[in-house]
């Protein structure tokens, strides 16, 4: 009966391809991290190389290189030309240390905790709902007691953070804004694109005191130390300075929706009249069903935090129902968006 069932088998009324495409990316994305590990990128800064040159460089087979190569051509942070490899502008905009929107500190701290994403790391994060990076230890007091973990997370931080820190304040106009609180800002990237593009704006800093440290070294590179100020706080228990703007980024998706709600209320009952509070996140579509990217973004917050991704929705009757009004939602850059509420 089983073969009489088999013996006719139709084609299949969709193709596999979605399937393989799960087992290449586990093998296939790992290549660039490994291309950014090799330094094959600023090995290609100085001008194109052949194969064979790229071997001899990095004293590696041909057939190791050609893999690796292949993949980043293949996703277009290489090019090969007349039988040489040539940089992308994308490569050439992110991976390359000399440049200001460096990325490539981000990478540095996945290939850190690699194990993080591994199968079973992630296997135990979903069925025990918690976080597994640093041995399943909390990632914030980790990084106060551990100031090398600190300042590696914070550089990463700062290299996915300081190009849509120069974007989002001209997506919509703050110009109006006198004081901004940049709570929990991780490196100052957003502190200094918004002091940066709002010459009238005066920022506030928000960290516990070490990151204030490694924060202000950033301001000082971008002489901004008369506009922006840090203040070592624990923003849970401390009160908030006075300020008319209030910036999140990355922050809500640290925590689940009571503390997220915990920060609206404070943020609500901090701001002045008229003030606004900006959420600068990857959010999910309003039906929760993508985009990729921030349903990937959750899985990496399952390793990390106890956090997850929220929609535009859900932030949106988070703060309507703490009393803000006006609220939208803005594109702003690359798979990020602001979402933007004003107290009464």
């Amino acid at each position: 009966m089983v073969q009489d069932t088999f013996s006719n088998n139709p084609v299949p009324q969709v193709d596999d391809r979605p399937l393989w495409d799960v087992v290449f990316a586990v093998y296939g994305y790992p290549a660039l991290l490994l291309a950014h590990r090799l330094k094959i990128f600023p090995l290609l800064a100085d001008g194109p190389l052949a194969l064979v040159d790229i071997c001899n460089a990095l004293n590696i087979k041909q057939r190791s290189a050609e893999a690796i190569l292949t993949v980043a051509t293949a996703l277009g942070f290489l090019s090969l030309q007349e039988g040489r490899y040539f940089l992308t502008a994308v490569t050439e905009e992110y991976l390359l240390e000399k440049s200001p929107n460096y990325f490539g500190f981000f990478w540095d701290l996945m290939i850190d905790n690699y194990q993080v994403c591994s199968f079973s790391t992630l296997e135990k994060a979903i069925l025990t709902d918690s976080p597994q990076v640093y041995g399943g230890g909390d990632i914030f007091k980790s990084h106060e007691e551990q100031i090398e973990l600190l300042h590696r997370f914070t550089r990463g931080m700062h290299s996915i953070s300081i190009t849509s820190a120069f974007v989002w304040p001209e997506v919509m106009d703050f110009s109006q804004h006198r004081v901004m609180l940049d709570v929990a800002g991780g490196s100052a990237a957003h502190s200094i694109g918004a002091a940066s593009k709002l010459p009238n704006l005066k920022v506030i800093f928000l960290d516990f005191p070490q990151v204030c440290e490694i924060a202000q070294e950033y301001i000082n590179q971008y002489g901004l130390q008369e506009r922006i100020k840090t203040q070592p706080i624990n923003i849970w228990s401390d009160h908030w300075p006075t300020a008319d703007l209030h910036f999140f980024s990355d922050v809500y998706h640290h925590w689940m929706p009571e503390k997220s709600h915990f920060l609206t209320a404070k943020s609500f009952n901090s701001l002045e009249s008229g003030g606004r509070i900006v959420i600068h996140e990857m959010l999910y579509n309003d039906q929760k069903t993508g985009p990729f990217a921030s349903a990937a973004f959750s899985m990496i917050m399952m390793g990390w935090t106890e956090g997850r991704q929220y929609s535009g929705l859900e932030l949106s009757t988070m703060l309507e129902e703490i009393g803000f009004e006006d609220i939208q939602i803005r594109k702003a850059y690359g798979y990020y968006s602001i979402v933007v509420g004003r107290k009464p």
